[in-house]
């Protein structure tokens, strides 16, 4: 690695409590990582280019640490993907375990510094599908004390960077209950909600002396179930700022859209991926879920708003800007699934700060950031109708006219046949004509719907210095077969606790599949997709990787020259200045590939357990590169750290 003199530290600024952070570019420099977003904009972007296009054929796995997590039994607890982002300030990487711990490990070792304990499992599972899981915390400094931000369960925690002890003078010994400023505090029987039906798994974000917060619920419709909403609480003590309600309440803006009351007693709506604030113009955009019950809406039969909303707030005081609702009434779970990238472009002559939001449905919406006016003409089209009794589909769906969809694939039709071999087509045509197929908005069916999810919570990453945004797609099929809410083929786990939702999804096991566990679609089964945000035409799409082993290596594909399949998988990418997007999938490989083309440059396809979480970059104290990324599930995952060879001395295992 070659070394520049002139060294100069990276400067923190700090005022009002609050906290810059400024990346030097100096070869010398540390160069921190201290969003899980990488800077406060979500863009995923790393001035970094120690490692670059001509020396990533180099790297190799500097430290390893394995997460302590385990299943508990007595808790009825299992610990899901490893799928935190970590972040890195003052030479120490900070990441959070399935379990909700919080891990401070030294940034050029991956020794442990320190580990704090929730014990947020001893409430049992969250009502969230996936398992017990985590995706990272904030920071915040108090006039030079560095501060890190856990939201778990119902809980909001302030804990002090240099041991790890919650701060006492931040709510009660450290520990805030943030179920304050909720819409609904009692179920439906008139009983308070149960907090532990509440969940927070990403990110907060902190703005100023702020931390912004969105909710997570079950995706189910129960007595119990929360409304979803996003509050700002004070940094510093932990008290309630502002909150705005994602069902609008009585009297507020948007209530209309949920008619004969249904806003009294449908739930969810959160935002679990986390919001992105605009701290030049003091501005939040909160990306929104979708309401309750997933996949039908006999029981809300409006566009309920601020579901599949992109909405703008005042960050200082919560109020609305403007907001564009991407999706109405769901019935897909189509929920905005990552903070919005706050990016800028160059348009027609003109440079313009927009948001770029994107969808499970792989299209991206873009709109001015402080107007909400589209980037590109954004026109509604007429969509396929509900079969399905007591359901009002809504006769058309918004389609932004730029960029084109992200992937390889929207909706499922006969074409869209896996033909690896002549037998395998024959058998997933069989399949296919079992279910309703059909273009994307295909309403969930009595028959069965085939559905896909393309983008993820993984989010996007933009470059700066090109104005392209890479997304990390995924191409894999289910059906949404619907029964009714009582039936006794309704695997629900909270059936008992349904109100009147009509129907439910009964699932349709197999079905996304032939002969032996072939996916019954063509591949690519994953991939990236390079957008060129000045013009809104795709720049690349190429498949992600070989392809999962158990695919490749079914007996009904032996003897046969398999193109790349692709991996599919919900973690996200990043981008650096070295030329390089870091990206992992569904399997055991971690890749680089050129940011201008897509080439695969590197790989690495030894890890011992598949990758999970979005990876992160930063240079170190002692002027090193590093690129962690998560891997594993249950009981067996870790955080691998990748670096060039370090001079004169071997790299070191932590365990």
């Amino acid at each position: 690695m070659r070394i520049k003199t002139g060294m100069v530290w990276l400067l923190i600024l700090v005022f009002s409590g609050g906290a810059v952070f400024a990346q030097n570019r100096s070869n010398h420099s540390m160069v921190e990582w201290p969003y899980v977003g990488g800077d406060q904009n979500a863009n995923r972007y790393s001035s970094l280019d120690d490692i670059n296009l001509t020396n990533v054929g180099q790297l190799q796995m500097a430290w390893e640490w394995k997460s302590p997590d385990k299943l508990m039994p007595e808790y009825k607890v299992i610990p899901g993907a490893f799928g935190s982002t970590a972040i890195m300030i003052d030479n120490v990487v900070y990441v959070t375990t399935n379990l909700n711990r919080v891990v401070a490990l030294d940034a050029e070792t991956g020794q442990e510094k320190w580990l704090y304990d929730p014990h947020s499992y001893e409430a049992g599972m969250p009502a969230l599908a996936g398992g017990f899981r985590h995706r990272g915390v904030a920071v915040w400094r108090d006039h030079g004390k560095l501060r890190i931000i856990l939201g778990t369960r119902y809980k909001l925690i302030s804990l002090d960077a240099e041991n790890g002890k919650p701060v006492p003078t931040f709510g009660q010994n450290g520990i805030v209950d943030a179920t304050a400023g909720l819409s609904r505090e009692t179920d439906n029987s008139g009983k308070p909600i149960d907090k532990n039906f509440l969940e927070f798994n990403a990110a907060p974000t902190v703005y100023k002396d702020l931390i912004i917060m969105g909710t997570a619920t079950g995706d189910r419709v129960y007595g119990k179930d929360p409304a979803g909403a996003v509050r700002a609480f004070d940094a510093r003590t932990g008290k309630l700022v502002w909150s705005f309600h994602m069902i609008p309440q009585a009297g507020e803006f948007g209530n209309d859209t949920w008619p004969n009351d249904e806003w009294k007693t449908v739930g969810s709506t959160d935002v679990w991926p986390g919001v992105t604030v605009d701290d030049k113009r003091g501005l939040v955009y909160v990306p929104g879920g979708n309401p309750t019950n997933s996949y039908y809406g006999g029981k809300r039969l409006g566009d309920t708003l601020y579901a599949q909303t992109l909405v703008c707030l005042d960050a200082n005081t919560g109020k609305r800007k403007w907001h564009f609702q991407t999706v109405r009434h769901d019935l897909w779970d189509l929920d905005l699934p990552a903070q919005p990238n706050l990016v800028t472009i160059n348009k027609d002559g003109k440079k313009i700060d927009a948001v770029a939001q994107i969808t499970k449905q792989g299209l991206i919406f873009t709109f001015n950031r402080v107007t909400g006016e589209p980037i590109w003409p954004i026109v509604d089209q007429p969509v396929p109708q509900s079969d399905v009794p007591g359901e009002q589909t809504s006769p058309t769906q918004p389609f932004p006219t730029k960029p084109p969809q992200v992937g390889f694939n929207q909706g499922v039709s006969p074409e869209d046949a896996n033909d690896l071999t002549p037998e395998i087509k024959a058998a997933a045509q069989e399949q296919l004509k079992k279910y309703r197929t059909g273009p994307l908005y295909n309403p969930p069916s009595l028959q069965g719907t085939f559905n896909r999810d393309i983008a993820n919570w993984g989010g996007a990453a933009y470059d700066p210095e090109t104005d392209r945004l890479y997304v990390k797609t995924s191409n894999m099929v289910g059906v949404l077969k619907l029964v009714a809410s009582d039936a006794p083929e309704n695997n629900n786990p909270f059936k008992s606790m349904n109100v009147n939702v009509g129907y439910e999804s009964g699932g349709a096991p197999g079905a996304g599949a032939v002969l032996g566990g072939i996916p019954i679609t063509k591949p690519p089964y994953g991939g990236v997709t390079s957008v060129n945000m000045d013009t809104g035409d795709i720049a690349w799409k190429v498949p992600l990787g070989k392809g999962s082993p158990r695919i490749r290596n079914n007996a009904a594909l032996k003897g046969i020259d398999l193109p790349d399949l692709g991996v599919a998988g919900l973690g996200g990418l990043i981008v650096t200045k070295g030329g390089l997007v870091f990206v992992g999938g569904g399997d055991t490989a971690f890749h680089a590939l050129d940011k201008m083309t897509g080439k695969e440059v590197w790989v690495s396809d030894m890890l011992p357990r598949p990758t999970e979480g979005t990876p992160m970059t930063y240079r170190s104290h002692a002027g090193r590169q590093f690129v962690l990324v998560t891997t594993g599930s249950g009981d067996d995952a870790s955080i691998v750290a990748f670096a060039l060879p370090a001079k004169g001395s071997q790299a070191s295992a932590a365990k």
